[in-house]
């Protein structure tokens, strides 16, 4: 399963078969449907869902699209209606002009689940709209785990995870070894002494060895990748055709089961007066009243959101650094200027450096995490760049296309962190040619910490490392969408300690 690509449109011989109910809601549809933004001719029952066909790749289709038909194009995807928006200006339209209309979030089928009331006060990711229970739990997310304050007490933790990455690197000296196995490790350990006081994964010995926990997300991503035909025809969303759902909600509740006894104890009051940990984030939910599917609905979101994105962009910095070996000796010499051992390195400084910094937004620009950021939906009809975007419209956002203009950036598909160094351009959702966590109110909370961490694990990295490609051979940086943009090959490589 791990790693196939898949077509849109995998089930011919059921749309064959349901051709005149869905013949009928299409011509209703269409009928309804006036001066939308113009887009590829849809094809009857199936819209566009064959032009777009793979959908590992359809960031790039739709950036093509884009030059075809505009900045706002419009797609058929089944019976519903997609709307894609490719350029500063129409980013601007719908996540700053027309946020409020465009905050509702577009739910994919396999994210629901049969919990009561799955979306209340537990997700931050596919709550359907801005509520005020959704606003109480991002102000609740940002106080304990975004806020400078809360992100400058983690600094410690930070430092020993870290410290326990250099060791296990230590102990693979001259051994090859999988980067983004690495540094998720680290990443979720972090996270999991956050939330629950304790680490709930380990450093891999080989790619033979079973990960559990890892696997199970990793299979979450795939599951999360895979086109699902209810998505298109929502009328088949309760036959669940392809099984994703079904083994979507088996997956999630074996990763759940990782974590239920901690829940469990710290309910009946054990485990909360031992003098080794102070207070998590597992302390705030049950203070706050939240119920086990609630507490488990946002973990598993801040798990995905952090150790996925963080990992994914520091395998792509690792990848271009070894392919621009100019770049790394200038990110070196500046960690070298600072640091003179890697015991010395401090996040403070770090977060300071120019270079480093600049390859850090490079990467985001070049490979981002979230090319489409996260689908929205249309609250109600509204006017876009003189189209009419109609109400319940799937709204995206390109930013990869955006971030691979070559009327915005110069050589767009080259790696150069020069671009960065002097500019005003940040990631905090004010400027709409550079949109890596997003903008308007449901862009990332997790962007002050995420900024800070993944600048941190490359210092240690290149300060503490030297890099080597087994065989020498040639670094392949294709990509492919799945949960985020990842490498279609992960990346290897051999480290050696440095000091």
């Amino acid at each position: 399963m791990f790693g196939r690509e898949e077509n849109y449109l995998s089930f011919p011989s059921i749309v064959f078969l349901l051709l005149p109910l869905v013949l009928f809601i299409w011509k209703k549809l269409t009928s309804q449907c006036f001066n939308i933004p113009p887009g590829p001719t849809p094809w009857p029952i199936v819209g566009n869902l064959v032009q777009m066909g793979k959908k590992t790749h359809s960031h790039i289709t739709f950036a093509h699209f884009a030059k075809a038909y505009g900045p706002l194009i419009s797609l058929r995807e089944g019976t519903r209606l997609a709307v894609v928006a490719s350029s500063p200006a129409a980013a601007t339209e719908i996540l700053k002009t027309h946020d409020r209309q465009f905050s509702f979030r577009f739910i994919p089928d396999k994210s629901s689940d049969s919990n009561p009331d799955p979306f209340s006060m537990a997700s931050l990711v596919w709550a359907p709209e801005c509520s005020g229970q959704w606003k109480v739990l991002r102000s609740l997310c940002r106080s304990e785990l975004f806020s400078p304050k809360a992100i400058d007490s983690q600094a410690n933790l930070r430092r020993t995870k870290l410290g326990e990455m250099v060791n296990f690197l230590e102990c693979k000296e001259g051994q090859v070894v999988q980067i983004k196995d690495v540094v998720f490790t680290t990443v979720f350990n972090t996270l999991s002494t956050l939330f629950f006081s304790k680490d709930l994964v380990r450093f891999q010995d080989g790619e033979e060895e079973s990960s559990g926990l890892k696997d199970h997300f990793k299979e979450l991503a795939e599951l999360a990748g895979k086109p699902n035909i209810a998505d298109f025809y929502p009328i088949l969303e309760r036959l669940d055709l392809q099984g994703i759902k079904k083994t979507t909600i088996k997956c999630v509740m074996q990763i759940y089961s990782e974590w239920q006894h901690i829940i469990k104890e710290r309910r009946v009051g054990r485990g909360n007066n031992s003098p080794s940990r102070g207070r998590d984030f597992l302390d705030a939910m049950l203070e706050n009243k939240f119920a086990d599917y609630q507490i488990n609905q946002l973990i598993i979101e801040l798990y995905n959101a952090g150790a996925d994105t963080t990992t994914t962009v520091v395998e792509w910095t690792m990848a271009e650094m070894l392919k621009n070996r100019e770049a790394m000796e200038k990110v070196r010499e500046e960690l070298r200027r600072e640091f003179d051992q890697d015991s010395n390195i401090s996040e403070s400084v770090v977060s300071q450096l120019p270079y480093l910094n600049a390859c850090f937004k490079e990467t985001l620009r070049l490979h981002p995490p979230a090319p489409f950021l996260l689908p929205h939906c249309a609250s109600e009809t509204c006017k876009v760049m003189e189209y009419t975007v109609p109400k319940n419209s799937r709204v995206i956002v390109n930013f990869w296309a955006i971030g691979h203009d070559p009327e915005i950036w110069e050589d767009p598909f080259k790696f150069k962190p020069e671009r960065f160094i002097g500019s005003e351009l940040d990631y905090k959702g004010h400027d709409y040619e550079y949109l890596p966590f997003g903008a308007g109110r449901r862009s990332c909370p997790g962007q002050p910490l995420g900024s800070k961490q993944a600048p941190l694990i490359l210092a240690y990295l290149l300060h503490c490392f030297d890099w080597s490609v087994p065989n020498n051979s040639p670094i392949d940086t294709s990509e492919r969408l799945i949960l985020s943009l990842e490498m279609v090959h992960p990346l290897k490589l051999i480290p050696k300690r440095r000091f």
